[in-house]
This record gives structure tokens, C-alpha cells and sequence, in this order.
């Protein structure tokens, strides 16, 4: 039994590998909460007058603190799951929004002591601590684009955006390999890797996982 979480940029393919490794090893997919989220469409659209007024950066990432905390409490507790991304890396993009001063540094301590307090409630399971394993999913920005382009959602394609998307892609290998530690991480090239479109892609991610598996609990 294996507790999973599949990271990366937005649009490079986590519920496709997240999905490819349930079936693979028979668990669950935990989803991130993206369409039936009131607060992401909004997020995207807003114009910085409207952000400044209506704080949506700050109440997305309350929002998926939230629906993310819930999600990794129950794949825990089942015990066999994978996660759409996950709380431990909910932090970076709060982060990276207060950066750019979409969140104010009132409203990150606030959010930063809700997280902290979850993460206490986390460490005190009976049950289960930490997953086995992060599959963080890597790529050029020019495939990051290409990805979200082809994933189509409306409110993802503004032109505006493409400078927010730079500096998130710009940061995730620091944060990965400096301030994520709760697991061992496999690093997967999603320049060359389509498990949609290619099964032996599927086979060799799934492959790989179930070796990284192997070796996490080796040193345990």
C-alpha cells in the first residue's frame, strides 16, 4: 500500500500520470478541486483593480488549503492512494502569489498559521504521516504552454498570464529539492514523456514509480 502525490506546474499532466499509476498499482485518485472551483475562474479573469479589491489569490489558496487538508486526511486514512497534487505543495503558490503582491504579508502569516496547524493535526495521525513518494512532473516553459494550450480551459489562455506562469515554472525545482521533505521525490521528464497518447510512456513512468517505491522502503 502507497500513498502518492503527482506535482508540477499548472497543465503538465498530473491527472494523466495520477490516473496511469492508480490503475497501475489499484488505488484512488484524489483530484484537485479545479472544475468545481467558484474561486479559480475568477482568479485568472480578475484585473488587478478587482484582485486588490476582492483578494481572490488569498481566498483560492484558503480554498484549496482546505479541499487539499480534506483530500490528504482520507487518502491517509485509506492508505492506498494517489493525490492530484497536494497539500505540501500548496505553500509555493501561495508563496509566489505574496511575491507578486497579490497577497498581502497580513493575509500569508494568517494562511501560513492555518497551514502550520493542519500540518500539526497531520503529524498526529494514527494512521499515516507523510506519503511514500512525490512524482514531481518536469518540463521546459515551452512545454508547459504547449500543455495548457492544448487543455483548453478558457480562463487559462490569456496572454497576461503567461509572465505568472514563468515565475511559477521558474521556482518549483527550488522548492522541490529545497523545501519539500515530508518524501524522497522521482523526477519525471515530461519534455519527452505523453502517457495519454503513448503506452509504453505510461509503462516506463509507472515502472519507475514502482521502483522509487521499492527503494523509499528500503531505507526505512
Amino acid at each position: 500500500m502507497a500513498v502518492i502525490c503527482v506535482g508540477g506546474m499548472i497543465g503538465i499532466g498530473k491527472t494523466s500520470v495520477a490516473e496511469v499509476l492508480a490503475k497501475e498499482l489499484g488505488s484512488t485518485v484524489f483530484y484537485e478541486s479545479v472544475d468545481d472551483n467558484p474561486i479559480l475562474p475568477l482568479f485568472y479573469t480578475a484585473s488587478p483593480e478587482e484582485i486588490q479589491a476582492k483578494r481572490y489569490p488569498f481566498l483560492l489558496q484558503l480554498y484549496f488549503l482546505q479541499t487539499r487538508f480534506a483530500s490528504i486526511k482520507e487518502a491517509y486514512k485509506q492508505g492506498d492512494n494517489v493525490l492530484d497534487r497536494s497539500i505540501y505543495e500548496d505553500w509555493y503558490f501561495a508563496k509566489v502569489n505574496h511575491d507578486l503582491g497579490r497577497i498581502s504579508s497580513l493575509e500569508m502569516r494568517v494562511y501560513e498559521g492555518l497551514l502550520a496547524e493542519m500540518m500539526r493535526e497531520i503529524d498526529g495521525l494514527p494512521y499515516r504521516k507523510a506519503p511514500d513518494l512525490m512524482v514531481y512532473l518536469k518540463a521546459d516553459f515551452e512545454t508547459v504552454m504547449h500543455r495548457i494550450g492544448l487543455r483548453g480551459r478558457d480562463f487559462e489562455q490569456d496572454d497576461a498570464l503567461v509572465e505568472y506562469y514563468r515565475t511559477l515554472w521558474s521556482g518549483y525545482d527550488d522548492w522541490v529539492h529545497k523545501h519539500y521533505s515530508a518524501s524522497d521525490v522521482l523526477v519525471v521528464d515530461m519534455n519527452h514523456t505523453d502517457v495519454v497518447n503513448n503506452p509504453e510512456d505510461a509503462a516506463r513512468v509507472a515502472r519507475e514509480v514502482k521502483e522509487a517505491l521499492v527503494e523509499a522502503r528500503s531505507r526505512i
